[in-house]
């Protein structure tokens, strides 16, 4: 259970992950808040705060809302590229190129819809070195090509608490025509690094 309402955080498993799928479910137990939630892949110590960095960002907010750093953070389902660190700033509020967060697509079906309160979603993330593939409730959301980074799988959030993860697996992908060997990825929260500044500013609903 991530309970901080903070600055983007990130908790992760250490190791490369190209060449591998994320599995589990996510819901936001809370109705006090409408900010992000997500992942990260391609993640490596100190990203955060790195000013030259070379990870992707999937990140999830509940409703539009303006009034921080000169612009409106949209709600719906995005991925972006991440180059200059995620902080407190127009470019994980925003995905402001300036600050180094380029914004690469939308979900198909949930580009402009936020997540619920209350309510589970299953994801699946698949991430090779050319591909990256989300899929939410079973439907493709996205499906990208370019050239991908190697590092680990990580959970994001900013701004948003008590945000549950849960059912997790780590699974290699298969070559075509071969099925997969399902392997328990180390429990969430447990044995996780915890990277970012916490406790920042309280971020309210927007009217």
């Amino acid at each position: 259970m991530q309970t901080i309402n903070g600055a983007p955080t990130v908790f992760y498993a250490s190791g490369n992950a190209q060449g591998r799928s994320l599995s589990g479910t996510i819901r936001v137990t809370s109705t006090s808040d409408d900010d992000f939630i997500g992942f990260v892949l391609g993640f490596n110590s100190g990203d955060l705060t790195n000013n030259n960095t070379d990870f992707i960002l999937v990140d999830w907010k509940q409703a539009d809302q303006g009034g921080y750093f000169g612009g409106t953070a949209l709600q719906g389902l995005s991925i972006s590229r991440v180059t200059a660190g995620l902080t407190d700033n127009a470019g994980a509020w925003l995905h402001d190129t300036t600050f180094g967060v380029t914004e690469l697509a939308r979900g198909t079906n949930l580009g402009n819809t936020g997540w619920a309160d209350n309510t589970e979603y299953t994801f699946n993330l698949r991430f090779t070195s050319s591909n990256i593939q989300v899929f939410v409730d079973g439907v493709q959301e996205l499906n990208i090509n370019g050239t991908f980074a190697n590092g680990a799988f990580g959970f994001y959030n900013y701004s948003q608490a008590n945000v549950l993860y849960a059912g997790i697996t780590e699974d290699e992908l298969p070559p075509v025509g071969t099925i997969p060997e399902p392997a328990t990825w180390a429990m969430l929260i447990t044995g996780f690094c915890l990277i970012g500044v916490v406790a920042r500013r309280r971020r309210e609903i927007s009217d």
